[in-house]
């Protein structure tokens, strides 16, 4: 364990790097001067609309043409038939218009490219297309006869691992618990859609797209098209959103530049909003069968988490939902497992913190279950089960303080005084409960690099191809550059969002601020070493030196190192309509070394705030029938608003963990959804009385088990 943690209300001195700095952008965001990929209209840009399948499987047989290619102002129509042939790519749902195979419903079949948005539209609206249907199968059972277990989960751990003989200690438990929960598909729908402007200069091609990593799109559009990477310009300067679907280049940037290369002109292709579920992925259903084994005393003896989920035809992926049961708790003999099934259906990827949010509403549900059935509070149940050492592997912590966000939240939530009997408060109609679970997610690193320059006038740049998906990333790389460096941020201007900068990993994984701020340090201490050669001032063209951190990124610790959480919720439930509305909600966090309290508290609550609409009201239903997402807008898939975000808090507990990167921080920007979801169904289950295993909690499941 490294040093004891303190709280934020403890006096600090102030640094450039840990100050409430506002936001950079800011004003340019307020003002509408931020500008967005599908903002930039080059001269003569024209216009593209895709073209989704109607069919859940089988193939193209024709597309008829003529009626669209007859409208003003259409320029071309691209099909399998006459698009660009693409090179090999490790992402199968890149290879766009490549053949006459439909794998599920909503995959793009054609393209229509026109001089006006509207032009686009209606001419893809009359685009005729005939199939050769397949049967097709698209419902996720736990029994599925093609289940199977894939060797790795998502990120390459391992599928499968188990401790000690799991069924003898279960079987042998004096308290058993043995509870399946199930979640819907969930999708990300990111404020901005999927968008991209591309253009090319011969064999040059420049695009604006909305990415979480420009890096990335630049590499898989040079291998699509045949390009050197020189020759690939991704810029995504301003992003709204991403939460995981815009993690790698999605369909609109290689149409965009398909259909760029097909017309000679600039394309802009800005995908419809219920287009998105069925083509930037999505958070895979699951079916979470968790056992838990323990004494009297509510010490677990044994711990089992399987899970079953689904992937798509086109490509596997496993959502590693059983992963942080391996982390989380004491447990002599364990089994954690996945299997998967494939599916006609659209490829599943990455939503904010996979695996961890989905497998720790399975895991604190069960916990909360656990706590009933010892009668030991769910608080205390938690403590008494801290693990010395990472269950799984044996390595120590870098540092682990969930045992002081638990009892702070407890301390701040006013948790002593709860009543644990459920279904006991009310206030006329209303049942009043109240839930806690913990929270936990890795600490990632990749490889960056940096340059930082020194100007004769004293101020610096720092130069670098990390991408602001709205999280501050410009602000909080000034900071930790002016720390290393010595001086004010303002005295640092950070250049991001372009490919042509040096190169750095994606935002996403809650590993952007410590992959790229470690290059950003290093680049800004090597700096400062040369600076010192130059007492008498600096030549004219001013001092650089740059920085890689791939050999730091990429040694293997001796250490697990993770983020820990603690939530707390109170909600209501109406027993007339069987509406659950949440009162409070609180989170407290020991993630490192707070870099910037003012962004780091709005990434908390946002994590919480995507929580809320987890347990509450997120949730897409697939038609069996049509093999398509039930609610693909978000007229039908409620994302919670501010009406549904009462008191909402987010404290954290500092922690000293030398272990880290030269900054001493953990990510933050999931941590805050991972057991949000938890703590809301525990405290619904303490309201009503009823356990309800299903997300969402939707008045419709809660009203059979409510009596006015």
């Amino acid at each position: 364990m490294t040093d004891a943690p303190t709280l934020t209300e403890a006096p600090r001195a102030p640094t450039a790097s840990g100050s409430a700095v506002p936001r950079r952008e800011a004003r340019e965001k307020v003002m509408g001067a931020a500008r967005y990929a599908a903002e930039h209209t080059p001269p003569d840009c024209a216009y593209a609309w895709p073209v989704p399948a109607t069919v859940a499987r089988g193939r193209v047989t024709a597309v008829h043409a003529d009626e669209a290619l007859a409208l003003p102002g259409v320029l071309t129509v691209l099909t399998h038939t006459n698009a660009p042939r693409l090179g090999p790519s490790d992402d199968p749902t890149l290879a766009l218009l490549q053949n006459d195979r439909v794998p599920h419903r909503g995959w793009y079949v054609a393209l229509v490219v026109a001089d006006s948005p509207e032009n686009a539209r209606a001419a893809a609206q009359t685009l005729r297309v005939t199939y050769e249907t397949e049967e097709h199968d698209v419902r996720l059972t736990a029994g599925h006869p093609r289940l199977y277990t894939p060797q790795d989960a998502d990120d390459g751990v391992p599928a499968v691992r188990e401790r000690g003989d799991f069924d003898a200690a279960f079987a042998s438990a004096e308290i058993r618990v043995d509870a399946t929960y199930t979640m819907p598909a969930l999708h990300n729908h990111p404020m901005e859609p999927h968008a991209s402007t591309a253009w090319w200069d011969g064999d040059r091609l420049t695009v604006h797209d909305s990415s979480q990593g420009s890096t990335t799109v630049r590499d898989t559009l040079a291998g699509l098209f045949g390009l050197p990477k020189e020759a690939v310009t991704v810029m995504s300067e301003h992003v709204g959103g991403g939460f995981g679907s815009k993690g790698t280049p999605r369909p609109q940037v290689v149409l965009a530049a398909m259909a760029a290369r097909r017309t000679g002109r600039p394309v802009k292709l800005v995908l419809p909003r219920h287009h998105l579920a069925a083509v930037v992925g999505h958070r895979a259903p699951t079916v979470q069968r968790v056992r838990i084994g323990a004494g009297p005393d509510g010490v677990i003896t044994a711990l089992g988490h399987e899970v079953v989920t689904q992937t798509s035809r086109v490509k596997e992926f496993v959502e590693q939902a059983a992963v942080p049961a391996r982390t989380m708790y004491t447990s002599p003999a364990s089994r954690t497992a996945h299997r998967v099934v494939a599916l006609d259906v659209p490829s599943p990827s990455w939503m904010r913190a996979p695996g961890e949010a989905s497998g720790m509403y399975a895991l604190e549900s069960a916990m909360d279950e656990l706590a009933v059935a010892t009668g030991v509070d769910p608080v205390e149940l938690r403590l008494r089960n801290e693990p010395e050492t990472e269950p799984d592997s044996g390595r120590p912590f870098s540092s682990r303080h969930l045992v002081e966000c638990l009892r702070e939240g407890a301390r701040r939530f006013g948790w002593e005084h709860r009543d644990p009997r459920p279904g006991v408060r009310r206030d006329g109609d209303l049942l009043l409960g109240t839930g806690v679970a913990s929270a936990t997610y890795p600490v990632l690193l990749s490889p960056s690099t940096a340059t930082a320059h020194a100007a004769p006038d004293g101020t610096y740049t720092v130069r670098l191809n990390a991408t602001d998906i709205g999280t501050g990333a410009r602000t909080v790389l000034a900071q930790i550059a002016a720390e290393a460096l010595g001086t004010g941020p303002e005295s640092v201007r950070v250049d991001l969002g372009s490919s042509a900068l040096p190169d750095a990993p994606l935002a996403g994984g809650s590993s952007g601020t410590a992959s790229w701020g470690w290059s950003v340090h290093k680049a800004c201490t090597a700096l400062t070493e040369k600076l010192r050669a130059h007492p008498g001032g600096l030549p004219a063209e001013g001092v650089s030196a740059s920085a890689d951190t791939e050999e730091e990124a990429g040694r293997e610790s001796p250490y697990a190192r993770h983020a820990f959480g603690a939530h707390f919720a109170e909600v209501q439930v109406d027993t007339v309509t069987g509406e659950v509305r949440v009162r409070r909600l609180l989170g407290v966090y020991a993630a490192g070394r707070i870099l910037n309290p003012r962004t780091a508290r709005s990434q908390f609550i946002g994590g919480m705030t995507m929580g809320i609409g987890m347990a509450l009201t997120e949730g897409s239903g697939m038609d069996e029938v049509f093999g398509d997402f039930t609610e693909r807008d978000l007229a039908s898939y409620h994302v919670p608003s501010c009406a549904d975000v009462p008191a909402i808090e987010a404290h954290w507990i500092e922690e000293h963990d030398p272990h880290l990167n030269p900054m001493g921080s953990k990510g933050i920007g999931e941590i805050g959804i991972v057991g949000t979801a938890a703590a809301l169904a525990n405290a619904v289950h303490h309201a009503v009385g009823v356990r309800l295993r299903d997300l969402p909690l939707t008045p419709d499941r809660l009203l059979p088990h409510l009596t006015p």
